[in-house]
């Protein structure tokens, strides 16, 4: 079978970074490119084999972020989410969705977090009652991405029946009772589709379920959280490697005529310059070592999983604060794609679960707590 990563550079080059400056500027979600991503097999690279996917892992997915966010933020985030939800549908879906998947025919998400708690996706206050075979859905979910785009949710809710704090659901996206603004007018990732989604008596198939009832914060935890954390960090570093190498170009390129040198001849640009590489550079090791952690099952993998998000997050925001900086007047310009990145980078920070959640998860896990509940 075809390797989907040999076709990444030129559906990135072709469809994705030509449309990323209307993607930005017009709030547009970027059909285009995922429709192109999905004929090349990048949507189905995490699906296994015998469903049709390319069977790849992590570290594979990790490069197809990090790739897209250096030329377009906002489909990077939704290939990222995707991936985090195939993770769930992969290890507890039906056939018909695995190979739907597998074959880039079907866009999925995950639909977590709640009106009612926040960014506190663990805690959902949506609910699922069963009815004659079925299951009734009834939710408020703050922020979606993609949504009304994907096909598919990973959707929590209550328990039906069983103890624990959520379930998880595959809940096909045109379900009737399920609705949504038509659009999303943000600071960055303009072109991701992420608005609220509301279920008001929306009913699927009780064996849409994805795992046992009750299980689902445990298979979140153990699954999907994973590889939303590990990818968040490279959509971080696709962005930090975009305007590191747009700053070093741009510094090279323009002149002080009045001294006769380009700009990177001042000491202090050189100094900035250096500490943006030195951030993009410590945070593509981190990547590289929870990678490595994970696949050779360290006992530190999991701190490192819960670190790297906000290791990614945090130096992002830092390096295209500098990019803006170094690179003054004309890092304003939207054609540049500097302002782009930096707002785009924001969005990690507060993306659950965020920074500060991390940290905390991170402070519990070194003190032998227990990640949630009460501590005393």
């Amino acid at each position: 079978m075809t390797n989907p990563l040999d076709a990444l550079g030129r559906v990135i080059d072709d469809v994705v970074a030509p449309n990323a400056l209307a993607v930005d500027r017009d709030g547009a979600f970027p059909r285009e490119g995922i429709d192109a991503l999905g004929r090349a097999g990048i949507l189905g690279l995490a699906s296994a084999t015998d469903v049709g996917g390319a069977g790849l892992g992590l570290g594979e997915a990790a490069l197809v972020v990090e790739r897209l966010a250096a030329a377009c933020g906002s489909t990077a985030m939704v290939v990222l989410m995707h991936y985090a939800a195939v993770a769930v549908i992969e290890a507890h879906g039906p056939d018909d969705a695995r190979r739907a998947i597998g074959s880039g025919r079907h866009l999925s998400t995950l639909a977590f977090s709640e009106s009612g708690s926040r960014s506190h996706f663990w805690a959902p206050l949506g609910t699922a009652v069963a009815n004659a075979g079925n299951v009734t859905l009834d939710a408020s979910k703050s922020w979606v991405t993609a949504a009304g785009e994907a096909d598919s949710y990973v959707w929590s809710s209550r328990p039906v029946a069983a103890d624990g704090p959520m379930t998880l659901w595959l809940v096909p996206s045109d379900s009737p009772g399920l609705t949504q603004p038509s659009g999303f007018d943000g600071l960055g990732l303009r072109g991701n589709g992420s608005t609220p989604v509301t279920a008001k008596g929306v009913t699927i198939p009780a064996d849409h379920r994805l795992g046992e009832d009750g299980a689902g914060l445990d298979i979140a935890l153990a699954t999907a959280l994973p590889w939303f954390l590990v990818l968040s960090t490279a959509f971080s570093l696709g962005l930090m490697e975009a305007v590191t190498a747009d700053t070093g170009a741009h510094l090279t390129a323009t002149t002080l005529e009045h001294l006769g040198e380009a700009l990177i001849a001042q000491p202090l640009v050189r100094a900035d310059y250096a500490a943006m590489r030195v951030r993009t550079d410590t945070v593509r090791a981190f990547l590289a070592d929870t990678l490595g952690a994970l696949g050779a099952g360290r006992e530190d993998a999991t701190l490192r999983v819960l670190e790297s998000k906000a290791v990614g997050a945090e130096a992002a925001i830092d390096v295209t604060d500098l990019a803006m900086k170094l690179c003054g007047g004309a890092a304003f310009r939207k054609e540049v794609g500097i302002e782009r990145r930096f707002r785009d980078a924001r969005a990690a920070r507060v993306m659950a679960p965020t920074t500060d959640a991390l940290l905390d998860f991170v402070g519990r896990a070194i003190s032998g707590l227990p990640l949630l509940g009460p501590v005393g």
